[in-house]
C-alpha cells in the first residue's frame, strides 16, 4: 500500500495522525495538509486505500479558475469515473488497510506508541469513523469533515458502532451539503450520547459538501480555519496530555 508521510525534522518522536483520504485519492492537496498538521509536531500518514485498483489512482478536474471542480458538477464520464473508484472501495478493505498501518506505525522509532488522530474527508469521514469503532484504543482525537455515509442502510455502516468510540470526535458540516442534511446531524449526535467519547460538531453557515479541501471550488476558508481550531485543540488534549 502506498502512502505519503511526513514529520518535523526535529524533537521526537512524535504522536502518530491519519489522514484519510477523499474519493479523488492521494495528490499534492493532501500533502500540504499533512504538512501542516506535522509542523505543529506530529508523524502525519496519508494511506492510499486506492491501491487494490492500480497504481496511483486519484482524479483532478479543474475549472477555469484552477480549482478542483465538485463532483456533482463534473461531466458525466468523468463524474462515473470517480464514483466508479470510490463504489469500489469498501469499509472492510479500509479497515484491513488501517491495521496493517498501525502495524507498521509501532515499527516506526519516529512515533510515541500512544493514542493517535484521524482526518477524514468526504469519504474519509466515514473511514475515519470507521476506524475509530475498530480500533478505539488506537484513535483516541477523530475528526470528519464534510463525511458521507456517517449513517445508512448497510450492515457495516459506522454509525453502529459508536458507542466503542473513545477520547474524543468532532465532525465539521456543510450547512449547505446534501450528504449531511440537519435530520442527519442531528441523528448523528443523538447516537454519539451512547459512546464514552466527547463528542462535539459544527455547521458551517453556508458552507457546502467539500468546503474543507483548499483546492476545491467550494472551499470555505473560515469553516475551515475554525475546524482546524478544534482540531488542534482536541490533538492537544488527547495525544500530549
Amino acid at each position: 500500500m502506498r502512502a505519503f508521510a511526513t514529520r518535523p525534522s526535529e524533537g521526537g518522536p512524535f504522536p502518530a495522525v491519519v489522514i484519510f483520504m477523499d474519493v479523488w485519492g492521494l495528490r499534492e492537496e493532501l500533502y500540504e495538509i499533512a504538512r501542516r498538521v506535522a509542523t505543529v509536531g506530529y508523524y502525519v500518514v496519508i494511506p492510499d486505500f486506492y491501491h487494490r485498483q492500480g497504481p496511483a489512482v486519484s482524479f483532478d478536474f479543474r475549472n477555469a479558475d484552477n480549482k478542483v471542480i465538485s463532483v456533482a458538477r463534473l461531466p458525466e464520464a468523468d463524474r462515473q469515473a470517480v464514483e466508479g473508484a470510490l463504489a469500489r472501495l469498501t469499509n472492510a478493505m479500509v479497515i484491513d488497510d488501517v491495521r496493517a498501518l498501525l502495524g507498521f506505525l509501532a515499527a516506526q522509532p519516529e512515533v510515541i506508541d500512544g493514542p493517535k488522530g484521524a482526518i477524514g474527508y468526504c469519504m474519509g469521514g466515514r473511514h475515519a469513523f470507521c476506524a475509530a469503532t475498530q480500533f478505539p484504543d488506537e484513535f483516541r482525537a477523530t475528526a470528519s469533515l464534510h463525511g458521507t455515509a456517517l449513517i445508512s442502510q448497510k450492515a457495516d455502516s459506522p454509525h453502529l458502532r459508536v458507542a466503542r468510540m473513545r477520547g474524543e470526535v468532532y465532525c465539521g458540516f456543510g450547512e449547505n451539503d446534501v450528504h449531511t442534511p440537519p435530520a442527519l446531524v442531528a441523528e448523528l449526535a443523538g447516537l454519539m450520547r451512547k459512546s464514552d467519547a466527547r463528542y462535539r460538531y459544527e455547521v458551517h453557515k453556508g458552507a457546502d459538501h467539500g468546503y474543507a479541501l483548499p483546492y476545491r471550488d467550494v472551499y470555505d476558508a473560515q469553516g475551515a480555519a475554525r475546524d482546524w481550531e478544534l482540531i488542534f485543540a482536541m490533538f492537544q488534549r488527547q495525544m500530549r496530555a
